[in-house]
């Protein structure tokens, strides 16, 4: 066993955290501010219980973080990381499809502002 396999399984689990559209439409709900889980099912266009387990899951990665008011649960990103990250591979694939402009103008449109950096 190479010692540098714990390190590649857990950039794997990472990354694999992206490897479904679901999730992936849940990061672009909650990449610019908290949502409740209502709020995210409606974004989403998912079901509540598909919606609840990949929040889990998200969560459970540390991608997401929680926070409960009253009956309702608010998640946010935790790891801004992600969120460059998926900004980055959005703006990669944008670029690969100038022949497809339609699609390449509706995947731009999906990309996050990036956020000011303080001076």
């Amino acid at each position: 066993m190479n010692e540098l396999d714990p390190v590649f399984d857990a950039v794997a689990a990472y990354f694999s955290v992206l490897s479904e559209p679901t999730r992936l439409k849940i990061m672009h709900a909650v990449c610019n501010g908290e949502r409740t889980v209502t709020q995210i099912v409606a974004e989403t266009g998912a079901t509540q219980t598909n919606v609840s387990r990949h929040l889990g899951l998200m969560h459970r990665h540390g991608v997401l973080v929680r926070r409960r008011d009253g009956n309702q649960i608010h998640y946010r990103v935790a790891d801004a990381t992600m969120v460059e990250l998926c900004r980055t591979v959005c703006n990669r694939i944008a670029g690969t499809i100038d022949e497809r402009r339609p699609l390449r103008r509706q995947l731009l449109r999906l990309l996050p502002a990036p956020k000011k950096r303080a001076a």
